[in-house]
């Protein structure tokens, strides 16, 4: 069945591709031995269907890369590089920083830094740190009356959203936000209409306070604006996911608390605006669930040693 797929992928069915993704997200094992058969027919996109690539597969990656002959192709196999998350990929982006590719001069970002699009990163000290969580819980909405004396939006004078609530004494909360190091409880307030312009931070610390970052930075393109009452909904943990990787940023029940994001666009981890490395990932809030008519995602972000919690949205 998955051979078949794989070759009606290779004729671009879009339907094909979007079972193969599927799996991917559900059990990403099952395309291991029929990942070489997708690289011999040179499909490299959806990066993500790499995710359980072996140790053969990575390695002809690595060496067409070293071999340059496919320089037009390089953004492509670094992502599926990332997506491997595989030790020899590991260390090829480490080489690859120090000595570029053949194809390298025509990249928008350091080479490292595709490492995001698989959920990690490489510190300023030479460690490998995962940006995301292996374990996911689905994200129910629940009503939240609005707080009459809340704070608001110093932008625009929205009624600030509280995107999320968390306490690591729930442990299914503990277990999503394990990789972050946070422990205590956890709320995450943000203005949902700034949001959709910028990156948005605050400060956060384990008894639950939050505050406005007075260095979030205005864009000028975002205008006047008049105020907008939030999302009366906000997410709590339910049942847990069977896979990390099954957020969904369009479907209706996608909301995810923990594992890996599913960006709309290129992979956007926040950074942390005290010390510059990116925030580890916390969860997705879809737009389909928060609205009959929403679309996009809001993407949550932690940075436990320096205390900011940080917000960014995505759309098509």
């Amino acid at each position: 069945m998955i051979e078949e797929l794989i070759q009606q992928v290779a004729a671009e069915d879009g339907d094909a591709i979007e079972e193969l993704c599927q799996i991917a997200d559900t059990d990403p094992g099952r395309l291991t031995p029929h990942l070489g058969s997708l690289l011999d027919l040179d499909v490299l996109w959806p990066a993500k269907l790499y995710r359980a690539a072996d140790a053969d597969v990575v390695h002809r990656i690595i060496e067409r890369i070293d071999g340059g002959r496919t320089p037009e192709r390089l953004n492509h196999l670094l992502v599926i590089l990332a997506h491997t998350a595989h030790p020899l990929a590991e260390d090829a982006l480490r080489r690859w920083s120090t000595e570029p590719p053949s194809g390298a001069d025509q990249l928008y970002v350091p080479v490292l830094t595709y490492a995001h699009e698989g959920g990690w990163t490489v510190t300023p000290d030479g460690r490998r740190r995962e940006l995301c969580g292996s374990t996911a819980y689905q994200w129910v909405m629940r009503d939240t009356p609005r707080r009459a004396d809340g704070p608001t939006c110093p932008w625009c004078s929205s009624p600030l959203w509280v995107a999320a609530d968390l306490d690591t004494t729930e442990p299914a909360v503990a277990a999503a936000l394990a990789h972050t190091g946070w422990s205590g409880r956890l709320v995450i307030e943000t203005c949902h209409f700034c949001a959709c312009y910028t990156t948005l931070y605050s400060q956060v610390t384990p008894t639950g306070c939050t505050t406005w970052w007075t260095g979030n930075t205005r864009p000028d393109y975002i205008g006047s604006a008049e105020p907008e009452d939030p999302p009366a909904l906000a997410p709590v943990p339910g049942a847990a996911r069977p896979s990390p990787y099954q957020a969904g940023a369009w479907s209706r029940g996608g909301s995810t608390l923990g594992g890996w994001p599913d960006w709309i666009q290129d992979a956007e981890h926040a950074d942390c605006p005290d010390c510059g490395q990116p925030m580890d990932y916390v969860g997705l809030v879809g737009g389909a669930d928060l609205d009959d008519y929403g679309e996009g995602a809001y993407y949550l972000h932690l940075h436990q040693p320096c205390g900011f919690a940080a917000v960014n949205y995505q759309q098509s």
